[in-house]
């Protein structure tokens, strides 16, 4: 019935939770075998919301130049910036208040009103984002947001559509890359290339991670080894940027 309804979700988590309780009664004898595994590929699964993204190092080369080299609003620009650096959701950069950052200590708690998940996420600050909210500070320090809506009221954050627009601008169309296309190059390359730790990058995404208990982990679980690799991330993208307009001179002879 769940399945007909399209609750697809719920399909998972109760095929789940009967998993777990067959897998009891099988270790206290009272069952022979989780007979929910006969139910794989059965069921459908919910298809993720599909959100075009480049996910090969040499394309995210150049959207990261494409990046660099954008000249629209300043507050675009930052938010550009900041997008592939901080991988978060857009509707939580866009939403970022400077009460909720702290650039001494290089960090941004996003409280848990404003998560998927309803829980605090704290977002480690590589150098490279410090400095571009550094320039920020001198534009919207005083105000609530950080990328205080444009041309309209300035006590509302930047419009949903701006990121993508821009994107969209320089040559990215929703089909190529789009604003919450930076959370899959991320989750892609620095597992499959950097070979970052999956239990690091999923902490980063905010996605529900738990611990050998089954508890959901506090904000600052793994901090320091996560604040390593957001910098490591960081200056790959710079080495991704900078490295194809680096020519190699030939020498004379």
């Amino acid at each position: 019935h769940m399945e007909a309804r399209g609750a697809l979700d719920s399909v998972q988590r109760v095929k789940q939770i009967c998993g777990q309780v067959f897998r009891y009664a099988v270790a206290t004898g009272s069952a022979e075998r989780d007979v929910t595994q006969d139910l794989k590929g059965a069921l459908a699964k919910h298809a993720p919301a599909h959100y075009a993204a480049i996910t090969d190092p040499k394309q995210a080369g150049d959207l990261m130049r494409s990046i660099f080299k954008y000249t629209g609003h300043p507050y675009v620009i930052a938010a550009l910036q900041l997008s592939p650096l901080l991988f978060v959701r857009p509707g939580e950069l866009r939403g970022a208040e400077w009460a909720e950052i702290n650039l001494d200590t290089a960090e941004w708690v996003i409280p848990g009103s404003k998560m998927k998940m309803k829980v605090d996420h704290l977002v480690p600050l590589c150098t490279q984002a410090v400095t571009v909210l550094q320039d920020m500070k001198k534009l919207t320090g005083t105000r609530r947001y950080v990328f205080p809506s444009i041309g309209r009221s300035e006590d509302r954050p930047m419009s949903e559509n701006t990121i993508n627009s821009a994107l969209h601008a320089m040559g990215y169309g929703t089909d190529k890359h789009t604003a919450h296309g930076f959370r899959a190059m991320a989750r892609t390359i620095m597992d499959e290339v950097l070979e970052e730790r999956v239990d690091l990058i999923e902490h980063q995404l905010a996605h529900a991670v738990k611990d050998p208990n089954g508890r959901a982990y506090n904000r600052t679980a793994h901090l320091p080894a996560r604040r390593a690799m957001m910098q490591r991330w960081a200056d790959y993208l710079d080495k991704l940027r900078i490295g194809a307009d680096v020519i190699p001179l030939r020498a004379a002879g």
